[in-house]
């Protein structure tokens, strides 16, 4: 199996919107296979194609841990139209950066979405207008309190742009709450980046909020934004392609908490 997603996006990067911004510049490849398959072997589901194992571009087995994230990936595969375009294969593209560039580097994934804890999105409010304060109070003070009541972790807020620096205790503690396998771990770093809060993304991984909610807890700030000014054509396509990212991160983290509970 060639490399498809190393010639069209080049190595999987963990910051999942490079790989969009690569493929929008390449020369799609022809789709070249009939029918997409799950096999369970080892312990874990692999793609294949008319029969043929997948090839992440680091030469690992393109394999799920959970059946229907597995599924959810051959479909994507399966949707392809007569070229392969990776930038509608979210989730594929997840698994190459979980497998490539997360397995075996766990705790460094986790300390890059643990430097979120001592910068996150929650802790800067709004100064004026009241409406977006209370907004911002609305969606984000519930899950300062829950971090708070639940891992001792106590965060200190600020208004506008002037960082507040955090307690290192709250930091551990909330480090301390994040999940230790990678397609966990690499998934919660796609939600970390994309809304810039470790604390939604944490609050994703143990129920707090679903996927929506954390979607628009992230997007208080621009949605208020963009009910003063509107959404321009090019900023509408960059949202949704984020949010695309965003809702397989989702879903790998929903499959894998359903077999943790």
């Amino acid at each position: 199996m060639r490399d498809l997603f190393d010639e069209v996006a080049g190595k999987s990067p963990l910051d999942p919107n490079e790989a969009v911004r690569r493929t929008s510049r390449a020369q799609l490849p022809q789709r070249f296979y009939t029918q997409a398959s799950v096999t369970e072997e080892d312990g874990g589901f692999a793609v294949r194609l008319d029969g043929r194992a997948v090839k992440t571009p680091s030469r690992n087995a393109l394999a799920a841990p959970d059946p229907t994230l597995a599924e959810a990936i051959v479909a994507e595969w399966q949707a392809q139209g007569e070229t392969i375009d990776p930038s509608t294969m979210p989730l594929t593209r997840l698994a190459n950066s979980v497998i490539d560039g997360v397995t075996g580097q766990i705790d460094a994934v986790t300390d890059d979405i643990a430097k979120y804890f001592g910068s996150d999105l929650l802790f800067y409010r709004a100064e004026h207008p009241e409406e977006l304060i209370a907004r911002e109070a609305q969606h984000w003070d519930p899950v300062l309190y829950w971090a708070a009541d639940t891992f001792g972790a106590h965060f200190i807020l600020a208004q506008g742009i002037i960082h507040a620096a955090q307690p290192e205790t709250a930091i551990a503690a909330a480090r301390a709450a994040l999940p230790a396998d990678p397609w966990s771990i690499g998934a919660l770093h796609v939600v970390t980046t994309i809304t810039g809060s470790a604390l939604l993304a944490l609050a994703l991984a143990h129920g707090r909020l679903d996927a929506d909610q954390v979607w628009t807890a992230a997007h208080v700030d621009e949605d208020w934004n963009i009910e003063q000014w509107g959404l321009d054509e090019e900023a509408a396509a960059r949202r949704a392609a984020k949010q695309a990212e965003f809702a397989a991160a989702a879903r790998v983290i929903a499959a894998l908490g359903s077999r943790r509970s």
